[in-house]
């Protein structure tokens, strides 16, 4: 446990979270909506510090990231908990926790966990994700921290729902991240996730302005984010503040936790796809291994990535980031030297 980073005190012992745009206000005693923060004695203190769910490591590919460091293989680590309460969550039993579950897990000092990315073969740094790494900050941002000084990469895998203060103290030391967009529509975000979409889309555009490596995700439901107008709004909004060149992944949903729809039907994916190509230049499919993840040069058409599920391979990029072929320069991280 350790005392939380930004929050405030208000009346005699009451704190206010301001991490997330929840903004908690927190009698003692009292957990956030994370259920990772705790009001103790007028102070707000974080539980989840260096308490780990997972430490694994993975191919960048599955964050997922598709433009930073192809092929290369990253330690994931996550936390418990989460600032949300999708009910369609794939890491439920990570997020949707009880507090007193951190009793029952070590602490795992940053130190440690930095070390062993240093000392992983091929490793290209550190990736915050498995549940929403905005809830473990304080542990991420001391990670993140060392990670630079011995001039390794984080990558952050994140819901968004961040407030604007604690999102730039990350900027120095994340060299990317892939934020889950869950939906255009504010109401979505109320019923099914328990937040509200804005603060979601002024993190997306902030990642953008500061010029970090941004991915986006976007899980299709079945009847919940699935309307053709609600695509082309979200699209369109893509495009003008992010960029034609954003790199877009539509993931195909599967039931689990509280959603028992059937999975996605892949027409949908492909659907949507075929609509966002038509403002946007990479776009790919996600747990669909049916379908074409390949990338290729939005000018000429050249294959530039292969991929075979989480397996990448470089083959039409040179060491600058360009087309071989056409020499288009190609959005993305493509060397560590680029960093």
């Amino acid at each position: 446990m350790q005392e939380a980073l930004h929050y405030r005190k208000f009346d005699k012992q009451g704190v206010e979270c301001l991490l997330c745009p929840h903004r908690c206000k927190l009698k003692p005693g009292h957990y956030g909506k994370c259920r990772t923060r705790i009001n103790r004695d007028g102070k707000l203190f974080t539980e989840s510090y260096g308490i780990l769910s997972s430490i694994s490591s993975d191919p960048i590919e599955k964050k997922p990231l598709y433009h930073f460091l192809p092929g290369r293989p990253i330690l994931s680590i996550g936390s418990f908990g989460c600032n949300l309460t999708c009910d369609f969550c794939q890491n439920c039993e990570i997020t949707q926790i009880d507090p007193r579950i951190f009793s029952h897990h070590p602490f795992r000092d940053p130190e440690d966990i930095v070390n062993k990315a240093i000392l992983q073969h091929d490793n290209i740094g550190l990736a915050y994700t498995y549940n929403e790494p905005t809830v473990y900050f304080e542990y991420m941002i001391r990670c993140a921290r060392l990670i630079k000084e011995h001039h390794f990469s984080n990558v952050m895998v994140t819901n968004g729902y961040i407030n604007p203060g604690p999102l730039d103290e990350l900027f120095p030391f994340m060299d990317a991240f892939n934020v889950d967009l869950k939906s255009f529509r504010n109401l979505f975000y109320q019923q099914r996730s328990g937040a509200s979409l804005h603060p979601v889309l002024e993190s997306i555009k902030s990642i953008a302005k500061a010029g970090r490596h941004l991915e986006l995700t976007f899980l299709i439901i079945p009847d919940h984010n699935d309307d053709e107008k609600e695509w082309q709004e979200m699209i369109k909004w893509i495009s003008d503040h992010c960029g034609r060149s954003t790199i877009l992944h539509v993931s195909r949903y599967y039931p689990y936790y509280k959603m028992d729809k059937p999975p996605t039907p892949l027409s949908t994916i492909e659907g949507f796809m075929e609509l966002a190509r038509e403002q946007i230049d990479y776009v790919y499919p996600g747990n669909t291994p049916q379908l074409d993840n390949h990338t290729y040069c939005p000018a000429c058409g050249n294959l530039l990535i292969e991929r075979f599920l989480y397996d990448a391979r470089v083959s039409g990029i040179d060491p600058d980031g360009n087309c071989t072929e056409c020499k288009q320069k190609i959005v993305g991280v493509f060397n560590k030297e680029a960093l």
